[in-house]
């Protein structure tokens, strides 16, 4: 399986399989992959002719005081979990291979989907992770992308940026993949200690609990919310970047539960930041 370093090296190996008439399935990654992601390359496999899988810490979606220097790197591992999947090529391009000086160009997304949450509590987070989609896209050319749904607002925001620019290819999102006591995977567990590793279970705990509430009859958003941010706050400190509850396509926020919403989840925990959510059903 070649690990491919450059854009055109990259366009020359997808140029063979479109000319041989294949689907192609992307699956992008920031690396350090766990079963998660090895779960999109499974499904992209069983779908697709061939498969793509990027490696690359997108400098452009890290805020100043945030993770990206120390964030995981190991591409030789990532490579051989890739492998295993039956993926055809890792594309690993350095972030001058991605972003050459005089770089400039960059996406943005005014729709309501991406300024709130994230896109709030993380600005210009949604301008990196679309400016670094659309070039993925436009170097692979998939007929697919795989994305998980632990990132569902990220994962509504790109489908947005593929329905508005009329991209031709299809946004396939995935469920959260988590570990057998409920921890969504996360490439960021690996920052947890034995002791917030404990405590993090509280995410999936509050989540679930909110999902019990909502199926017995609670359809108040704000009680709901507070469900989860109860569970939160008793497993010990944190800082609760947001809970709340919305409109599952749109993100919009609910006050009742007319319909299925989401709950999603922000919080960190010994200084890890973790994302979670969960679709609730009166």
């Amino acid at each position: 399986m070649p690990i491919i370093h450059t854009i055109a090296d990259c366009r020359s190996f997808v140029a063979n399989e479109h000319n041989e008439g294949h689907t192609i399935g992307l699956v992008p990654t920031m690396g350090a992959l766990h079963e998660g992601h090895l779960s999109l390359m499974r499904r992209a496999r069983a779908e697709c002719d061939a498969v793509v899988a990027s490696v690359f810490v997108n400098p452009t979606q890290f805020g100043p005081s945030e993770d990206f220097a120390r964030y995981p790197r190991d591409l030789e591992r990532d490579a051989q979990l890739a492998a295993g999947t039956g993926v055809d090529a890792v594309f690993a391009p350095s972030a001058a291979e991605m972003y050459p000086a005089g770089f400039a160009t960059f996406v943005e997304q005014s729709a309501p989907v991406a300024e709130r949450l994230e896109g709030q509590c993380r600005p210009g987070h949604f301008r990196g992770v679309l400016t670094v989609c659309l070039k993925l896209f436009n170097i692979v050319g998939p007929d697919r992308a795989y994305f998980g749904r632990k990132d569902y607002q990220q994962a509504l925001v790109i489908t947005r940026m593929v329905r508005d620019l009329d991209l031709p290819l299809e946004i396939i999102r995935c469920d959260t993949v988590r570990e057998p006591d409920g921890l969504a995977l996360s490439s960021r567990n690996q920052y947890l200690d034995e002791a917030t590793r404990r405590q993090a279970l509280s995410i999936s705990r509050g989540l679930g609990r909110a999902r019990g509430a909502a199926a017995a009859g609670e359809r108040r958003a704000a009680a709901l919310a507070e469900i989860i941010r109860a569970e939160l706050l008793a497993a010990g400190p944190c800082s609760i970047d947001y809970v709340d509850i919305a409109d599952p396509d749109t993100l919009a926020p609910v006050e009742t539960l007319d319909g299925p919403a989401v709950a999603l989840v922000a919080v960190r925990i010994g200084g890890t930041r973790l994302i979670d959510n969960c679709l609730l059903e009166p």
